[in-house]
Formats: structure tokens, C-alpha cells, sequence
């Protein structure tokens, strides 16, 4: 998958909103697999303020230029616990997310904003997870998911926990690059970000 994003480390491009109330929302720079944040364990969020919520729109709006289904805060080199996912009609906004149950186990293929160009087959994860959070305000949130969103979450957490879906690789054999026409083909049917 193609990115237009780098990690060169200028400042995120900025976009207004449509409507009445116009306010700046920012693109930020998608970080790559070779910068080190994405290896770390984000820190929990304690201060629920104002900068959280707009995080937090700001993720979207990152996710959604990006054509992502998932963002993680670390992937835009913020180290906190916090991640972004729309899938279908389910738009979910975590901080401090937590899986307290999992069930099932199913293989999918995974793609990555920070690991552009490659994806993973048979990537394992749970078919149901239940996750618990907080969201914008600090409000417990609890979130239950099967199948491809199930699999977006984890997917996320993971980043929160300086995990990449090549560290849940089998062999080295399923990693395989994928070319821009590939990608358009698969759509998000087959790819997380």
C-alpha cells in the first residue's frame, strides 16, 4: 500500500471542516516501522481534557485521508493510549483501552498505515473480544466486536502496546509485499490499517 504520509517530521497538514463552525482540524504524519515509538508501551492517559477530544478528531481525520480503518495515537508519534476505528456503520473512539475477554481464534491478513507496502497473511487473532476504555471525557466505555472489527481492535491495541502485526507472523514466508493495483483491489474488506 502506498502512503503519502513519511516520517520526514513536518509539521501535519492542516484542513478546515465544512459547515458553520470551521475549525482547524490536523492531518498528522503517519510514523514507519523503523521509528522507535511504535516499539514502546504508550502511556495511559490520566488528564481528560479538551486536547484528548481533539486528539481524537484529529485521529480521524488522519485515518480517514490515510484510507485507514484504525489508528493508533503512537502511529502519529504520540505515545498515550488512545486509538480511532470505523468499520461500517461503528465509529469507536478508545483511551485506555483493555481486552477483558476474547474468544475464538480465526487467521486473517493484515495490513499496516506504519508498515507501508506489505501486508501479513494468517495472522492470528480472536473472533469476539469484549474491550473496556474510557472515552473522550474519561466516561468507562465498553465495547463488544466480532469478526473484522474484533480484529481491527486487537490490531490496535497492539500499537498501544509497541506490538506490529509482523511480531504475530508464523513464518517469515507470510509477509508479502503488495503492489498500489493489488491494494485497490483488495479494498478494506482484506486490509486493517
Amino acid at each position: 500500500m502506498a502512503s503519502s504520509w513519511s516520517s520526514n517530521g513536518r509539521a501535519p497538514l492542516v484542513r478546515k471542516s465544512a459547515g458553520k463552525n470551521t475549525q482547524a482540524m490536523a492531518i498528522h504524519n503517519v510514523i514507519t516501522s523503523e521509528n522507535p515509538i511504535l516499539r514502546q508501551k504508550a502511556k495511559k492517559v490520566h488528564r481528560f481534557d479538551p486536547s484528548i477530544s481533539k486528539l481524537i478528531e484529529d485521529m480521524f481525520e488522519t485515518m480517514h485521508a490515510a484510507h485507514g480503518v484504525g489508528l493508533a495515537a503512537p502511529q502519529i508519534a504520540i505515545s498515550i493510549r488512545v486509538f480511532v476505528a470505523e468499520f461500517e456503520d461503528r465509529k469507536i473512539a478508545m483511551v485506555n483501552p483493555e481486552i477483558i475477554k476474547a474468544e475464538g481464534e480465526e487467521r486473517g491478513t493484515e495490513g499496516c498505515l506504519s508498515i507501508p507496502g506489505y501486508v501479513g497473511d494468517n495472522i492470528r487473532r480472536a473472533t469476539s473480544v469484549v474491550v473496556k476504555g474510557q472515552d473522550a471525557h474519561g466516561k468507562a466505555i465498553r465495547v463488544r466486536a466480532e469478526g473484522w472489527l474484533a480484529r481491527i481492535l486487537q490490531h490496535e491495541i497492539d500499537h498501544l502496546d509497541g506490538i506490529l502485526f509482523l511480531d504475530r507472523l508464523d513464518s517469515p514466508e507470510d509477509l508479502r509485499e503488495v503492489t498500489e493495483a493489488e491494494f485497490e483491489q483488495a479494498g478494506e474488506e482484506a486490509l486493517i490499517e
